[in-house]
């Protein structure tokens, strides 16, 4: 794929180099329309600045980059500090880019900003992957299965984590089930429906659409849609699977405030095994994802990618069930 300069941006847009170079740069000095006009055109072109000039010479950084579209819970805290201590080992620095502008990702990250990529972001689609494919950019992606030369997925066994939970629930005596969904379009969410789903069809007690509930991997918003659910007094199911642990602990609250008892009504089962899972009352059975680790497998796996030890694979995290007390014989 050919780059596109900066001076063909200008030749199309109609204004000089340096017009050009105000807009990309956010110089506050151009007509909003002109500026505009200017970003329309080098998008459409597919114009990447390098944004690293000083390191044209060594072609590296030692900067690794964190591609995500938000750092809301426990469970990002721990992937930037298990990939930064794993940077750190190595030599290298982390940055992490918080963006939903799949334009401001992918300069960055053709912009030669960064030696490798960790993606954990939807709003790198199929367009973003064809160009990481083509210019082999060294990438992990941890929301999707994908690999090419130079692109790995390290992933969550998360169809096993919901066919586990299944069973769990299951071997308990349970006939009626729920599951709390996680983000729209999430992979870990979706495959732990398909899982759970699965397993709960073949045992003859498929789940009902009017128990699964939305809680979008959110403490509060979980809670809060429980509590419309309970307020127009629907009957819950026996038993429910979160898609996280945060959702599950929402939905405990809500239980609790209405004075339905976890786990002597309604049985709960969580998914990663975040700390407060262990200490919440009734303590939270859950699923151990292993994520603290996922952290500094993708690092030392993206390092093998850019110094050309591997070729991309799939890999899957595999978790294991943690039984606590939120869950018991129907």
């Amino acid at each position: 794929m050919r780059k596109i300069t900066i001076k063909e941006v200008a030749k199309e847009a109609g204004v000089s180099i340096s017009t050009v170079s105000n807009a990309l740069n956010n110089v506050d000095v151009l007509n909003p329309k002109t500026k505009a006009h200017i970003l329309e055109v080098a998008e459409r072109l597919h114009y990447v600045p390098n944004l690293n000039g000083r390191n044209l010479k060594s072609k590296t950084t030692k900067v690794l980059g964190l591609f995500v579209n938000s750092m809301k819970g426990p469970y990002y805290g721990t992937l930037v500090d298990t990939m930064y201590l794993e940077c750190e080992k190595n030599g290298y620095e982390l940055q992490v880019f918080i963006s939903k502008n799949s334009m401001d990702m992918m300069t960055n990250i053709l912009g030669k900003r960064v030696d490798g990529a960790v993606i954990l972001n939807g709003w790198i689609g199929e367009e973003q992957e064809t160009a990481l494919r083509k210019e082999k950019i060294p990438t992990i992606f941890l929301d999707r299965e994908i690999c090419s030369q130079k692109i790995s997925s390290l992933v969550f066994d998360s169809y096993t984590q919901g066919a586990d939970a299944g069973r769990y629930l299951l071997t308990l005596g349970h006939k009626t089930f729920g599951y709390i969904r996680g983000a729209e379009n999430n992979y870990d969410s979706s495959e732990r429906f398909k899982g759970y789903s699965h397993v709960l069809e073949e045992a003859g007690h498929p789940l009902l659409t009017e128990n699964i509930f939305d809680g979008f991997f959110d403490r509060d918003a979980t809670y809060q849609a429980t509590m419309k659910l309970l307020e127009k007094e629907r009957k819950l199911p026996r038993a429910v699977f979160a898609a996280n642990d945060q959702s599950a602990i929402g939905f405990m609250e809500a239980l609790r405030e209405c004075n339905i008892s976890v786990p002597e009504e309604i049985s709960i089962i969580g998914c990663d095994n975040i700390d407060i899972s262990q200490w919440f009352t009734p303590r939270l059975t859950t699923i151990d994802t292993f994520y603290e680790k996922q952290g500094r497998m993708a690092v030392i796996q993206l390092l093998k990618l850019i110094r050309g030890e591997k070729i991309g694979t799939i890999q899957k995290v595999v978790g294991k069930i943690i039984e606590r007390d939120s869950c018991q014989h129907a």
